[in-house]
């Protein structure tokens, strides 16, 4: 298993001239994080990746967490890593200072979280919740709640988790049947059982703070009678030490294909007495709104995984195909063996996964861009439209960039032959570990029905229809022979876009038509997204090749934009068919004949 590297020269490169840091640090909220110090941070982070994080990714793998004696244990060396991650500091740097955060936007934060994750994805997925979870409660919480649990949260001492899926439930939340009932000191008992719970129980922290989605008696049913409540642990004391166990137990820890490390668990609140204690965050029956806050910081977080599994899959690859040495090259001297990187087939994998990393960073980035400027842009006009368009780019990058991160995972094994297969060279582990962020937060088929059912609709269409005539635009602007081809095939695939979207709106008064077009819409979308951000770069390198220095890097951004956009962009409009086929096909087939 090759080292890993933190990307620092690319994530630098997008946060210049792709997705600006600059549009973000002008702002009052963060005129602190200028280039200067962002590349000091991200310096550092990088380092901690590489040289901490980094090599437990096997060990970690090999051992996983498991449950003895009513508690998990997560692999020995997370319990360092996890010492040292919150003694920097690095899980407050985008919570807000007034609660013991770094204040940084999240534009930074996530380049840091694409580097963590990459390092390790099992360990990240903690760190990952509680940042999600610090999110939810910061925006909902009363300002008791936000004291007495925020700033541990923040600070890392305690860890926090989503509790939403239940057996009989799955990925409908509105069935879910745990229940809450109130008593005369304001608390809350909870019943109920959770599946699926990502670090439910570990040892990394003195406690873990559960958000739990639940039905108070006389609920509405579905989505719209659902609270959500915060169940510790363990019990917090007035003077907020620890105080006794909360009848919350750690059933069982799932065995799954990959992320061994990370401990999915079964729980159970409420089985030895009346119930776990909880706190009502909010209102009543106001729980699933909130619960999004979280989703949707998760979700981005999630399309991240694509990304940072890409990455060390990308780097792993390239660093065994240039050692590699297997058949002779076209041009090679006879009786010679020649390294396979030689070789066009596999120069074609490695571009094709090169290309997605580079496009799969900047739309997630583009996409944390959009959040920031919605949180702090000072012109209400501004918030909205950033707010509109972070809405849009979350399904497509969680989606999207999870599909491609398989995708890329998958190429690396094949890059490495029959020995890509065997896990001892650790490419099997990336695909395995990144087969689960499809899944994860609202499956990509939720994300494809979110994104044709409420995203297009906003302002009767004429935001999204906007937002791609602003592709145009800036698609009909590139000059000059080096980005010639890239401003054609951009285009291209951009009317494509347009052609489905068109048809979209035609057919908005017949959901199951849109639906049946839902995912290769999304994915039709995002890929034209993501080759437009390339664009964006190449063009800011075809104006740096010239006296700028470091021409190779340069010309290197050309010609990945080059490639992604002439022979990874096309397949749009192989999917054009698929958006427009209707449903008639997909419900022809009876359920006999399905099984049949």
């Amino acid at each position: 298993m090759s080292d890993y590297h933190a990307p620092l020269k690319d994530i630098a490169f997008v946060l210049d001239h792709v997705v600006p840091l600059a549009d973000v640090n002008s702002l009052e909220a963060f005129a602190h994080a200028d280039r200067e110090l962002v590349d000091g941070l991200l310096a550092e982070a990088g380092r901690f990746c590489e040289d901490l994080v980094a090599p437990s990714n096997r060990d970690a793998d090999q051992q996983g967490s498991i449950l003895a004696d009513g508690q998990v244990r997560t692999p020995e060396s997370f319990k360092r890593i996890y010492e040292q991650y919150v003694g920097a500091g690095w899980g407050a740097l985008a919570h807000p200072p007034e609660l013991g955060g770094g204040g940084f936007p999240l534009l930074v934060a996530n380049a840091f979280k694409e580097m963590l994750t990459a390092a390790n994805m099992a360990f990240s997925l903690g760190p990952l919740l509680t940042t999600g979870a610090v999110t939810m409660l910061v925006e909902h919480a009363s300002d008791a709640q936000k004291q007495e649990y925020v700033t541990k949260l923040v600070s890392g001492e305690w860890a926090g988790t989503m509790n939403l899926t239940e057996p009989q439930a799955g990925s409908d939340v509105g069935a879910i049947t745990s229940k809450a009932i109130p008593t005369d000191d304001g608390t809350w008992r909870i019943t109920g059982q959770k599946i699926f719970i990502t670090y439910g129980d570990h040892d990394l922290t003195d406690n873990i703070i559960h958000l739990v989605l639940a039905r108070v008696p006389d609920a509405p049913p579905g989505t719209k009678g659902i609270s959500c409540f915060i169940v510790p642990k363990y019990l917090v004391n007035d003077d907020g030490s620890l105080g006794e166990p909360n009848d919350v137990k750690v059933v069982s820890v799932e065995h799954k294909l990959g992320i061994h490390a990370s401990p999915t668990c079964v729980m159970a609140f409420g089985d030895e007495g009346d119930g776990a204690v909880g706190h009502l965050i909010g209102e009543v029956n106001a729980g699933m709104r909130y619960m999004f806050t979280m989703m949707n910081d998760a979700r981005l977080g999630v399309g991240l995984q694509g990304l940072a599994i890409g990455e060390r899959a990308y780097q792993q690859a390239v660093a065994y195909a240039v050692e590699r040495r297997q058949g002779r090259a076209v041009g090679a001297d006879a009786g010679t063996s020649s390294t396979i990187v030689q070789h066009a087939d596999v120069r074609r994998m490695l571009l094709t996964m090169k290309a997605y990393v580079e496009g799969m960073r900047a739309l997630c980035y583009a996409n944390a861009q959009a959040i920031d400027l919605a949180a702090h842009h000072p012109d209400d006009v501004a918030r909205e439209h950033h707010q509109k368009l972070a809405d849009l780019l979350t399904p497509l990058s969680k989606a999207w960039s999870t599909d491609r991160g398989v995708d890329v995972a998958s190429l690396g094994i094949q890059v490495h032959g029959g020995m890509g297969y065997i896990e001892e060279t650790g490419a099997a582990q990336y695909y395995r570990d990144a087969r689960i962020a499809p899944i994860y937060e609202g499956t990509n088929g939720i994300q494809a029905l979110d994104l044709v059912g409420r995203k297009l609709p906003y302002d009767g269409g004429a935001f999204v229809k906007g937002w791609i005539a602003d592709l145009r635009t800036e698609a009909e602007a590139l000059e000059g022979e080096r980005l010639a081809d890239i401003r054609a095939g951009l285009l291209d695939g951009i009317s494509v876009l347009e052609e489905a979207t068109d048809w979209m709106f035609a057919h908005a008064a017949e959901p199951n038509e849109i639906f049946a077009g839902a995912t290769p819409y999304l994915q039709l979308t995002a890929q034209v997204a993501a080759g437009s951000l390339l664009a964006r770069g190449a063009a800011a390198a075809d104006r740096l090749l010239d006296g700028q220095g470091d021409e190779e890097f340069f010309a290197a951004r050309i010609v990945v934009a080059n490639f992604y956009v002439t022979q990874l962009l096309p397949i749009v409009a192989g999917l054009l068919p698929a958006v427009t086929a209707g449903a008639a096909d997909l419900f022809e087939l009876s359920e006999a004949q399905l099984t049949g």
